[in-house]
């Protein structure tokens, strides 16, 4: 519409914009709240390196995992005015889904604002068969909304491209990754936990095992080693594909900032740089 605003009556309005399903649970609802949340956590952070090409990240409430996935979101600082489009890719939690879903929407809404999806590359993908619109996979989902805020709050102008990934192969998650690939402009994010209400020694044992894993580009075998084993596992096709290596930033789990260590989740914040950027 060469930039024009079209006006819509306020009910059509609602329906184009993705409400907040978990603001005021996962993270806090207050604008001003969420805006302190995310800057102490970032502000514990020390930026170094290269901006990413993509990112490992956690999904819990950031009571949880916040902390670890600062030490992710602080690396994009140097990018933020360089990072236009930011493709996020989450299981689902509350929908069974095959294949990967997009979302009708026109935005994602936040405390901190709207942010508009990026329907030039929502249709760069459309075609392939493994990818279907479907709004109710996205509606009550948190792994993909909780990481907007850190995006608001490190990016200056930026538009998403929110993926939900169900019963998918690691090869048609890579296909839609490598079709949304583009330049340092682009930035690849999966949303993932990694093991689930084990015991604090067994979990650091497990999600050792599984981020060693993933260092090694090797592909998970099972969802109980990361809810987000599916998008990790495509992830890392790409990442071989296109030389990128993964760095560990940091990992902890519930039991090591918030919960009971008798049943913890497990996190990680993992970034992936071009292979002649790893030897710095």
């Amino acid at each position: 519409m060469d930039g024009d605003t079209v006006k819509l009556p306020k009910e059509v309005e609602v329906k184009l914009v993705r409400s907040p399903a978990v603001a005021g649970t996962f993270y806090p609802a207050s604008k001003q709240e969420l805006e302190r949340k995310v800057a102490s956590f970032l502000d514990d952070t020390v930026p170094q390196g290269t901006v990413p090409k993509a990112l490992i990240v956690p999904h819990a409430g950031y009571i949880y995992s916040g902390s670890t996935a600062a030490l992710a979101y602080a690396r994009l600082r140097p990018g933020r005015a360089t990072v236009r489009r930011v493709v996020v890719l989450g299981p689902t939690h509350r929908v069974a889904l095959r294949g990967l879903a997009l979302d009708s929407a026109m935005a994602m809404a936040t405390p901190l604002g709207s942010v508009e999806i990026d329907h030039d590359a929502v249709e760069s993908i459309a075609h392939l068969p493994q990818v279907v619109t479907n709004a109710a996979a996205h509606a009550q989902e948190h792994a993909i909304e909780v990481q907007l805020p850190f995006l608001q709050s490190v990016l200056d102008d930026f538009k998403v491209v929110p993926v939900a990934v169900g019963n998918a192969t690691a090869q048609e998650v890579a296909q839609a990754i490598e079709a949304l690939w583009g330049g340092p402009e682009t930035l690849i994010v999966v949303s993932s936990d990694l093991s689930h209400y084990q015991s604090n020694r067994a979990a650091q044992s497990s999600d050792q095992s599984t981020v060693q894993d993933i260092l090694d580009l090797k592909m998970l075998t099972n969802h109980s080693q990361a809810c987000g084993a599916t998008p990790i596992n495509g992830l890392l096709l790409a990442a071989a594909r296109n030389q990128l290596r993964p760095h560990l930033l940091g990992q902890c789990n519930s039991g090591d900032t918030a919960g009971d260590r008798a049943r913890v989740v497990g996190y990680a914040a993992i970034a992936f740089t071009e292979a002649h950027h790893a030897a710095h």
